[in-house]
């Protein structure tokens, strides 16, 4: 079991930047590929990023390629999600995922409980 923690949403302007950060309860936090999907008003959930167990491979949505940087501390049970240049459609829901599983962008089994990111023009 894994419980998960996202923190450091809020409002800030277009073209601004934010530092979203999940923590995980568990001894066992470096096993699992963690990533973040987000979900907008009237839209779907969909996947933004994920970074393996290592720390090493990571992938992200072409939508934030080159802007959102996803890193983890297996030390500390965290991983991170810095979003630079935001821009209006980045504004939604938050959260933090974890999975054993093979396939990046869908099937995690762990999902925190969100944090609001609204980007204002």
């Amino acid at each position: 079991q894994v419980q998960l923690v996202e923190s450091g949403g809020g409002l800030v302007q277009a073209g601004g930047s934010l530092r979203l950060s999940c923590v995980a309860s568990g001894r066992t936090f470096s096993s699992y590929r963690m990533a973040w999907f987000r979900q907008a008003p009237g839209k779907e959930r969909e996947f933004v990023a994920a970074v393996n167990w290592n720390g090493i491979n990571t992938y992200y949505a072409d939508s934030v390629k080159g802007r959102f940087t996803i890193s983890r501390d297996n030390a500390k049970n965290m991983v991170y999600l810095q979003m630079n240049s935001l821009k209006l459609e980045d504004t939604a829901v938050y959260y933090c995922a974890a999975t054993k599983g093979v396939v990046v962008t869908t099937g995690y089994d762990y999902w925190g409980q969100g944090t609001q990111v609204t980007v204002s023009s």
